[in-house]
């Protein structure tokens, strides 16, 4: 019982933090939006149902129910977590010093190194054992699923600034890099032969099911939860891609037709940037549809 209450505490946390800097931000009239925060809530209470009954009290019993609670802990509420966060929401996060520091963690080059580790190491039969029978330990262990988690998302979808070389071709290939390391392991568990977990062994016994079995089933959870997932993100990059281009050709077609100069790359660049907003008010400006004080105005970031 000490163990839940423990496990569910960084919930509530988030959830009081998250709701009120959301209150100040409609208060300043920078609103959250509400699809936002019903992700955000969403991805909490995926947290709770991973620590309550019954996975909870399945997790030491049977490496499916295991493999459920970690992949919502770690894949889906993570996603939906990062999907609930803003710029503005994250600021107070990110003006501290400490915690400042671990934007680096939202570069591609950085997230998906160390979830990919993270990911291996803690299926290491010695360390996912441990945490079948020490608290301490399995609390760190779904730690370090949240943190490195979201750490991953938040570079694909997060809301902070990505290097210009990630576009949407460099997103889809750390899709499938993400997805493909976790169908190695998926794979693993599926076909091997040998019983990596026999601490297990008491409660398959009692649940009537073989080890290998066990194994098995939590492999190809693992294996169609990815699959989902990845169909989900491989749709969110097309759309993503083709509205990039709409957009992009939407400012060229505008600067021709009232003769400024804007190359290709310029726009394309402004597009991947989320910067087109920007771009398009200049370039009215310099058409003289807006003076510049009404551009400048335009201009200040109101991020939702």
């Amino acid at each position: 019982m000490l163990e839940t209450l423990v496990q569910a505490l960084p919930a509530n946390v988030f959830a009081f933090a998250y709701f009120k800097r959301c209150v100040t931000l409609a208060r300043q009239g920078r609103p959250v939006l509400l699809a936002r925060r019903v992700s955000f809530g969403a991805g909490l209470l995926l947290l709770v149902a991973a620590v309550l009954p019954p996975l909870a009290t399945l997790d030491d019993e049977l490496l499916a129910s295991h493999m459920v609670q970690h992949l919502l802990i770690a894949d889906l509420a993570a996603l939906l977590l990062v999907l609930g966060v803003t710029g503005p929401v994250l600021q107070p996060l990110l003006a501290l010093p400490v915690l400042g520091r671990l934007r680096v963690l939202s570069n591609p080059l950085v997230a998906l190194p160390l979830w990919i580790a993270n990911l291996f190491v803690w299926h290491v039969p010695v360390l996912y054992q441990a945490a079948i029978h020490n608290s301490a330990v399995h609390a760190l262990e779904h730690a370090c699923f949240l943190g490195f988690g979201i750490a991953m998302w938040l570079a694909l979808l997060g809301p902070l600034p990505s290097p210009l070389w990630f576009g949407n071709w460099a997103r889809l290939v750390y899709v499938m890099i993400v997805r493909l390391s976790g169908a190695l392991l998926a794979n693993v568990f599926i076909w091997s032969g040998t019983v990596f977990y026999p601490d297990y062994a008491a409660g398959e016994a009692e649940h009537g099911v073989s080890a290998l079995s066990d194994q098995g089933l939590a492999g190809s959870i693992m294996m169609i939860e990815g699959s989902i997932v990845t169909l989900a993100l491989f749709a969110w990059i097309f759309l993503r891609a083709a509205a990039e281009s709409e957009r992009r050709q939407d400012l060229l077609d505008f600067a021709a037709a009232h003769g400024l100069a804007l190359d290709e790359s310029r726009a394309a660049r402004a597009v991947a940037a989320g910067r087109a907003p920007a771009l398009e008010r200049r370039l009215r400006e310099q058409a003289g549809l807006v003076t510049r004080e009404q551009a400048l105005a335009a201009d200040r970031p109101r991020r939702r």
